[in-house]
């Protein structure tokens, strides 16, 4: 293997030290293909010499996974160039903006043999100018909200939550981590980047197969790993499918998203040898929080807490007038409170790029701490608990009431009958707005009746639902497995006219 120019960047400089050592181990599981760590590294030189033959500021890379564009990461990381990456299912226009506005000189796609290259010709005048140092890395939000915004990763952030991840889940040598997310989401930095950098390997799920049981369990069975980090929508469908328990499993965390109270229920099932965890975290913070999962979040209803804060993550609460003042010293906040919650983590972007408001969500806090106002609020108990209420772009008033979509989501999940739930808050003429819930049930049996009866014992009067829909068909979800309410609200719209 050729060894190149010394390695630089602390992520890729220990995966080239253990490529080294061991290039006979299995570095990546990609479809029915194994990659040691050797054919990797040799890859990831392909991928700097081609690096060097296209010079000209940042590279965007549609994030489609294969080894090819692994390498690719792995090479940018080593040559010290920034790269975006960025949805592989955005639309051009979208993409031309957001290359735009990184000052990309090179759009890269990575195929399963070659990699094509486009020149985007010079940045314009008002493109940033990138510091690999902050912005090795640039990922993207979520963009549901509109335009995605650009939020660049440091070496020094990659560097931190890699070494905790490794330190925290045991990602070393001998390990197979299951990767479930898309390419370009922050959650790889935990189940790819952290798990190469410490030698062990990483199982990529291909997103054709994402949705598939069927698929899903023979990589299971054939791959047996002891790490799986994913979204709740595939430990429901893992669930659902009736999927051969996988005992191998040592770590399972849950991410992204609440976790209903029927699929906690059936993890001890699929993987009976497990510890289970809950993180919490924007892409902005990375992971900020870790609950690990005891016998009651696994069988019992409720909201599973958000946990304790991660080593030098520190919080606030932010109610009207502004952040509440610093939190303890050991990162949890003090006293019974309410609002939304601000979180500050040495792994975090220092802001977005190229952001038109200056500033952004990010704010001073009293204790001079630079944090970033997440949009999550939270409920603090008297001994610092905190447990997600929903997002304030979720909250609605229902005649004049304050009411959170998200909330009465998670009371309808609770029952043993609704595999799936979305709520929304639709115009009304007399009301002002209406709530009106879509469940996906699991049989016949279960009846707007019985749901209205259901959710009057659990909820304020005016979070409970004006209408039901009830089907047996899956609902529109967005890539990360959550119901799509945009989707949804269209077709409930194009019903009422």
């Amino acid at each position: 293997m050729p060894v190149g120019t010394l390695p630089t960047n602390p992520l890729y400089e220990d995966f080239h030290d253990r490529a080294v050592r061991r290039p006979d181990a299995p570095a990546l599981h990609w479809h029915d293909t194994v990659v040691d760590y050797g054919g990797l590294a040799a890859l990831a030189e392909l991928a700097y010499a081609e690096l060097a033959a296209h010079p000209g500021g940042p590279v965007a890379l549609p994030a489609r996974k294969s080894p090819r564009a692994i390498a690719l990461v792995l090479a940018c990381l080593r040559a010290g160039r920034p790269l975006l990456l960025v949805s592989e299912s955005l639309g051009r226009r979208t993409l031309n903006e957001l290359v735009e506005r990184a000052g990309c000189g090179w759009l890269a796609e990575a195929g399963e043999h070659t990699t094509d290259w486009t020149d985007l010709g010079p940045a314009g005048p008002g493109a940033p100018v990138l510091d690999p140092a902050t912005a090795g890395l640039v990922l993207t939000t979520s963009g549901s909200t509109g335009t995605p915004k650009l939020v660049p990763l440091g070496a020094a952030a990659l560097d931190r939550f890699t070494r905790w991840a490794h330190e925290r889940f045991g990602l070393g040598e001998g390990r197979t981590v299951l990767n479930y997310a898309p390419l370009n989401f922050d959650l790889c930095l935990l189940d790819i980047w952290a798990t190469l950098r410490a030698g062990g390997c990483a199982v990529l799920v291909d997103p054709e197969h994402a949705v598939d049981p069927r698929r899903l369990a023979e990589l299971f069975e054939r791959t047996r790993p002891q790490v799986v980090q994913a979204v709740p929508m595939l430990f429901r469908i893992l669930a659902e499918a009736g999927t051969a328990p996988v005992p191998e499993v040592r770590h399972v965390v849950l991410t992204g998203d609440h976790t209903p109270l029927p699929v906690r229920r059936a993890l001890p099932g699929l993987f009976p040898s497990a510890e289970f965890h809950s993180v919490y975290g924007c892409t902005e913070t990375n992971d900020s929080f870790l609950h690990t999962l005891g016998p009651a979040d696994l069988t019992e209803g409720g909201t599973v807490p958000l946990g304790r804060p991660l080593p030098g993550v520190r919080t606030a609460l932010a109610g009207p007038d502004g952040p509440d003042g610093p939190d303890g010293p050991d990162g949890t906040l003090t006293g019974a409170g309410t609002g939304e919650l601000l979180v500050a983590t040495p792994f975090q972007t220092d802001g977005y790029l190229a952001d038109g408001a200056p500033g952004g969500r990010f704010t001073t806090g009293p204790d001079g701490t630079r944090y970033f106002r997440s949009g999550d609020l939270v409920s603090r108990a008297e001994d610092g608990t905190l447990t997600l209420v929903g997002r304030t772009d979720f909250q609605v008033k229902v005649r004049g009431v304050r009411v959170s979509l998200e909330e009465v989501e998670r009371v309808l999940l609770g029952h043993p009958e609704i595999a799936e739930a979305g709520v929304l808050a639709l115009p009304d003429r007399a009301a002002g707005v209406r709530l009106h819930a879509v469940v996906r049930r699991r049989s016949e049996r279960l009846n707007s009746l019985a749901l209205r009866a259901y959710c009057a014992e659990r909820l304020s009067k005016a979070a409970i639902p004006a209408a039901f829909r009830l089907t047996g068909d899956p609902l529109p979800s967005t890539s990360t497995g959550k119901v799509d309410r945009g989707r949804l609200r269209a077709e409930l719209l194009e019903e009422s006219t």
